[in-house]
């Protein structure tokens, strides 16, 4: 966490290469997600991008996403949070790889 102020949040993310987040959505949050490094597959309500260094994609509040590293580098983005709620316990997975599923 970069910044953790009452109506924002600021993360910076890394992703390991063959490697992707959960398929997820939140309820109190949109998220904008600026590409670092790396190149990052995209996937918004079963829509799918690919973005690269300096991308910026968008993601509304309760849209389904999941970002996967195609890259043979470390994926590096920063994500910004806005909203009204930004504790972790808003994220509702869909599909995970790390069996977080509740």
């Amino acid at each position: 966490v970069i910044n953790n102020e009452l109506d924002y949040k600021i993360k910076r993310i890394e992703v390991n290469p063959d490697s992707r987040l959960s398929y997820q959505y939140h309820n109190g949050r949109s998220e904008t997600w600026v590409i670092i490094q790396g190149v990052a597959k995209v996937t918004i309500d079963g829509n799918i991008k690919i973005f690269e260094a300096g991308d910026t994609i968008l993601i509304p509040k309760k849209a389904k996403h999941r970002v996967e590293n195609i890259s043979e580098e470390k994926l590096i983005f920063i994500e910004i949070q806005t909203g009204d709620y930004f504790k972790e316990d808003d994220i509702v997975r869909l599909e995970d790889d790390y069996n977080r599923l509740k």
